[in-house]
């Protein structure tokens, strides 16, 4: 396992994140606690949860597992924005809210600190500013240690920024989107704000629900039964039907070539294209297993050569949209 800076923190962490969102759902407290010492055997120290997850219940597995750790020698994220119950200030990024979150947290993972706490999403009900001095006095009363966000738009983070930095807060160090070879949005605006802020981005669905698994193939019609991508289970990805075109395809392919040709699973495949980006610091793995958790750890130690690399990206290249297209045109321009 290799290690990286979250950012332009001094924060460093492994190269994978151990995403938690199955814990207390599709896999039960012993399940779960074995995912958690197979990692950290494996050199894992990064792990990532929400106080949604299974409402709640992930963080207090992983509370009950961290009772016997060590630890310093782990980063423990976690998330608060969505509902935690029906009142009315039991949402959002309000003061309020974020506040009574941080405190649920910290009694369900068991510990007096949170090393990275992520807004789940903006909040367009509340100014910023509120948001912002709310998370720097957490920060400064030591019960976070950095902040960060997730499924934010480029402006809302730049925005967000540029306002930590006028009133001299603590700053956002990480970036949490949705990202994969095949979900590639974030390329056009939100990368290139976060290498330019020093905001480490850390992708969710790295295996795209499964579908970089190298379970599905050309010519199918249909999801495999059971699959997540039968019927509506997972709504932030999209359905069978409005997610599969030529491009999908095409990356399915090139994905499945690469890993045959190189001896690897597509798994690892996908996680190591992924981990070898541009500012990216540590794609995040979730398992309902060991033994799924064992093939994604398999995408350490080794790298993508040239080649692979640039096969797999122009497998799923994307025309740019107004005005980047026009802007790419430009003799003006820095090679990165």
């Amino acid at each position: 396992m290799e290690y990286r800076y979250v950012g332009g923190s001094g924060l460093r962490v492994s190269e994978l994140c151990l995403g938690t969102m199955t814990f207390g759902n599709e896999a039960d407290e012993t399940a779960s606690h074995a995912i958690l010492d197979h990692y950290v055997s494996a050199g894992g120290d990064f792990i990532d949860t929400a106080d949604v997850y299974a409402g709640g219940v992930s963080e207090e597995i992983i509370g009950r597992w961290l009772a016997g750790q060590q630890r310093d020698a782990l980063v423990i994220a976690t998330k608060g924005f969505w509902a935690t119950g029906d009142a009315g200030n039991d949402h959002g990024a309000g003061r309020k809210h974020l506040i009574s979150a941080v405190h649920a947290s910290l009694r369900r993972l068991g510990t007096d600190y949170i090393d990275l706490y992520q807004l789940h999403c903006f909040d367009e009900t509340t100014p910023i500013e509120e948001t912002l001095s709310t998370l720097d006095n957490l920060v400064r009363a030591g019960l976070v240690r950095h902040l960060g966000v997730s499924n934010y738009a480029a402006w809302q983070l730049q925005k967000s920024v540029d306002i930590a930095r006028f009133r001299g807060w603590e700053p956002f160090v990480a970036a949490q989107p949705l990202y994969n070879l095949i979900d590639r949005e974030i390329e056009t605006e939100l990368v290139p704000v976060c290498r330019n802020e020093g905001v480490g981005i850390i992708p969710w669905s790295p295996m795209r629900g499964g579908w970089l698994t190298g379970k599905y193939r050309r010519g199918m019609t249909s999801a495999p039964a059971g699959s997540r991508w039968d019927g509506d289970k997972q709504p932030w990805l999209g359905n069978w039907q409005d997610s599969v075109d030529e491009r999908v395809w095409n990356v399915t392919d090139a994905l499945i070539d690469v890993a045959a040709t190189i001896g690897r699973s597509p798994a690892q495949v996908a996680l190591r294209w992924l981990a070898q980006r541009p500012g990216v610091t540590a794609p995040i793995v979730g398992a309902r297993t060991v033994e799924q958790l064992a093939d994604n750890l398999g995408a350490t130690g080794w790298s993508l050569d040239e080649k692979h690399m640039e096969q797999l990206t122009a497998a799923g290249e994307q025309p740019l949209p107004y005005p980047h297209a026009y802007i790419a045109r430009s003799p003006r321009r820095r090679t990165p």
